[in-house]
């Protein structure tokens, strides 16, 4: 029966295959912390995306409503000329102007979502390189 002999230097006694298992626990940890990371960031990405959308929904929704106001003020418009007309194209405007600011807001969220893209093999060869070196030494 051969024994396990101690390793000299930084292990202090621990068996190569004491070191062997601790390298192996240690790298199945950083790939479970790298799949975990990713998954964070894919969540973080969505919620952006969901704003955008939301964003792009309201204004939407405005907007339509926006031409029903604006088809009333020419239909007021050619029935008549009083001021009616004239305060519901002046509400028609506005109405189109917060669509505008509605529609650049998801607009610039769903562009800051892709500008996030997150890259888990970077980490992961990263963790491959030091454990590499690690082994190197």
């Amino acid at each position: 029966m051969v024994e396990a002999t101690p390793v000299p230097g930084p292990g202090k006694g621990r068996t190569i295959g004491e070191l062997v298992a601790s390298v192996s626990e240690q790298l199945s940890s950083l790939i479970r912390d790298e799949l975990q990371l990713a998954q964070t960031q894919l969540a973080e990405k969505g919620k952006k995306l969901g704003t955008g959308a939301g964003f792009l929904g309201a204004a939407a929704v405005v907007a339509l409503y926006a031409v029903g106001v604006l088809l009333a003020a020419a239909v007021l418009g050619l029935a008549t000329v009083l001021p009616a007309w004239l305060s519901a194209l002046i509400i028609g405007v506005v109405l189109l102007i917060i669509a505008g600011i509605a529609a650049m807001l998801g607009k610039k969220k769903i562009d800051a979502s892709k500008q996030h893209a997150p890259k888990p093999q970077e980490g992961f060869k990263e963790d491959l390189d030091a454990v590499k070196k690690g082994i190197k030494k």
